[in-house]
């Protein structure tokens, strides 16, 4: 992802965490990509990216907020672009923006550009401006909804991001119903935890989720127990009525997981290392969760991006995913599920006390043991030529006993809970 205006943003966001990255650049007073870096880079990422077979070169443009950049300045993105397109291929670009600067002119040039956009929306007002607030403390929800409107009117494509913390992690349905409400029909959850200092004098009382275990995480940061019970809370409502119509992205890459398929997703995969961050001034680092100097892989105006993700610093990297992940994850039923998680959050001992155990491993298990039944389903609705979405109509027939009634995985001998009328040894159940 490039980050051409680095972390600088017009939102003080309290659990934000790329605002503290200007430390690492302490004598930068104006975060903007110049454009020799620019052009270096767009040209650099197209002709590393002509030799494979996709026809289309994703470009993903975050901060930040880019949109603080200028209308201009995309347009000379765009411009440079067309340069340096290889024969053959076409560009799409996404932005993630809180939408707070998205006025008619803008909304026109995304629409004109065919930009897909990701609007960051943690849900309602009141839980919305909890933590997303300005440098002022004032309220951003009218100004990101003015912004949604906007794009709705002149059909530019978005869907919404939302953060999962502590505030709203308690209002699943509530949440799912707004994002529904206000048009948006693929959705990503993005659970926030950052770490407070440990073992420290003046390091924040332990947070205690509702079974009684202490983390040693930030007050705004979601506990483990309540983000599954808020992806429980979603999928119910979503498998009850909108297969097939909303697409959550945690859940999409779930059903893909439960059949089979390869990790789409970093977070879920064995290995990583394959979504560095591009810094305002050029640099390349391993991932944008790893923006630190021990993580710097180059600069672009020095080294092709292609030979820095090919480095032997940038595989290993990737590699460490897989290689240290605990024996209780290399043992666990539901690894496929998971790949012990993003390295970024295996903070926790196992317990065997062995380190590297991920923070939402809870979250993961409680969500697997409750969807997975339901995920079996509509994994063997598909393999047999159907869509997933009739799911739904087994529910509504009774063929099918609901999500929050299925305790776990059937018996070898029990009927099939997809309705085929076979055995589950002989169906979902099918090594």
């Amino acid at each position: 992802m490039g980050k051409p205006i680095g972390p600088r943003c017009n939102l003080d966001c309290t659990y934000c965490y790329y605002l503290e990255k200007e430390e690492l650049y302490p004598d930068v007073k104006r975060f903007t990509m110049p454009d020799a870096v620019l052009e270096t880079y767009i040209r650099d990422y197209l002709a590393s990216q002509a030799g494979f077979p996709a026809r289309e070169i994703r470009f993903n443009w975050q901060g930040g907020e880019p949109t603080m950049l200028g209308l201009d300045y995309f347009r000379r993105i765009v411009e440079l672009q067309q340069k340096h397109l290889p024969r053959g291929k076409t560009i799409a670009n996404t932005i993630q923006t809180n939408g707070t600067l998205l006025d008619d002119e803008w909304c026109a040039f995304l629409k004109d550009n065919d930009f897909l956009v990701g609007v960051s929306i943690d849900g309602p007002r009141e839980l919305h401006d909890r933590f997303r607030t300005y440098r002022n403390g004032r309220p951003s929800h009218a100004a990101v909804m003015a912004g949604i409107e906007r794009m709705k009117a002149h059909d530019v494509e978005f869907n919404t991001l939302t953060v999962v913390n502590r505030e709203n992690a308690a209002y699943p349905k509530e949440i799912y119903q707004f994002l529904k409400d206000i048009g948006s029909t693929y959705l990503q959850f993005i659970p926030i935890v950052e770490r407070t200092a440990d073992g420290h004098s003046l390091a924040p009382a332990p947070q205690v989720d509702e079974d009684g275990v202490a983390y040693n995480v930030t007050a705004w940061s979601v506990l483990p127990r309540a983000y599954g019970d808020f992806l429980c809370g979603i999928f119910d409502a979503w498998v009850s009525r909108d297969v097939g119509r909303v697409f959550v992205q945690f859940f999409d890459l779930q059903l893909g997981l439960w059949m089979g398929a390869p990790a789409t997703m970093c977070w879920f995969a064995e290995t990583c290392g394959q979504g560095p961050a591009l810094e305002h001034n050029g640099d390349l680092y391993a991932c944008d969760h790893y923006v630190y100097p021990e993580y710097r892989l180059g600069n672009v105006i020095e080294i092709p991006i292609a030979e820095m993700m090919a480095s032997d610093a940038q595989r290993q990297f990737g590699l460490d995913k897989r290689e240290a992940l605990p024996a209780q994850c290399r043992s666990c039923d539901l690894r496929f599920a998971c790949n012990g998680g993003c390295p970024k959050h295996r903070f926790l001992k196992t317990k065997d006390g062995e380190p590297r155990l991920n923070y939402y491993c809870r979250s993961m298990a409680r969500f697997n043991r409750h969807a997975g039944p339901a995920m079996k389903v509509m994994a063997h609705l598909v393999r047999s030529g159907r869509p997933a979405s009739d799911i739904m109509q087994l529910r509504r027939s009774g063929r099918l006993p609901g999500v929050s009634a299925v305790a776990g995985r059937p018996g070898r001998n029990d009927r099939c809970p997809c309705g085929s009328g076979l055995k589950y040894k002989q169906c979902c159940g099918r090594p």
